[in-house]
């Protein structure tokens, strides 16, 4: 099988660098994957957009305009046989059934409509981090235990700057503080530490579970 994989940021695609070849094997043997940031994507669309639109646009505009872009690219190019197209996106604080509708009615556009399917990271991919504690914990030897153990699998509650609040020096407060670009530095520093030792089958976050089986169905 050949799997195009889009996930939302450059954190979810170092993290998914570790996991993917953790589920489908080595790349080529016998599966072959390529992990796409949706974010540098939406750049490439925003950049041909008018400057106006460009900066007040809302993101879920932008999002479903560039996946519908890409879907209707891999639904002409992806051999039907073999070719698997999975959106992965952080749900953040929108309602679950809605987004997700959303995204899947962006397959039913395309003109062939490319296979695959969508899931959602609940709240964010920091989740499918803090379900695996015992990878955080190899990671960040040092982390705040009684802030990994107080957090409730999966749950709306700003799930990064709980892990902020676990593994930071001055927690997601000193963070918000210096703002981005760095939030988006340590997002991809604990992608990478914690991505390292992560074990597939025992992490405890539902939505990644879903992810993962979405992805042992298309190797059955």
């Amino acid at each position: 099988m050949h799997f195009e994989i889009l996930v939302e940021d450059a954190s979810g695609k170092l993290l998914l660098e570790h996991l993917i070849p953790r589920i489908l094997g080595p790349k080529g043997k016998p599966n072959k994957y390529r992990i796409v940031n949706i974010q540098e994507l939406k750049y490439r669309v925003m950049a041909q957009m008018p400057r106006h639109l460009a900066r007040t646009l809302p993101w879920d505009t932008i999002l479903f305009q560039t996946l519908t872009i890409q879907l209707k690219a891999y639904g002409k190019s992806l051999p039907r046989k073999n070719g698997v197209v999975i959106v992965v996106v952080d749900l953040d604080y929108r309602h679950f059934e809605t987004f997700y509708k959303q995204l899947e009615a962006l397959f039913s556009q395309c003109d062939p409509v490319p296979v695959g399917g969508v899931r959602l990271a609940v709240e964010e991919v920091e989740a499918w981090l803090l379900g695996d504690l015992d990878a955080v914990r190899r990671a960040y030897p040092f982390a705040n235990e009684f802030v990994l153990k107080s957090y409730k699998q999966d749950s709306i509650c700003g799930t990064w700057e709980w892990l902020a609040d676990a593994v930071c020096r001055g927690g997601s407060e000193r963070l918000i503080e210096i703002g981005y670009p760095q939030i988006g530095r340590e997002k991809c520093q604990w992608a990478d530490n914690i991505g390292q030792y992560m074990t597939v089958e025992a992490n405890r976050s539902p939505s990644f579970q879903a992810f993962h089986n979405l992805l042992k169905q298309f190797i059955k």
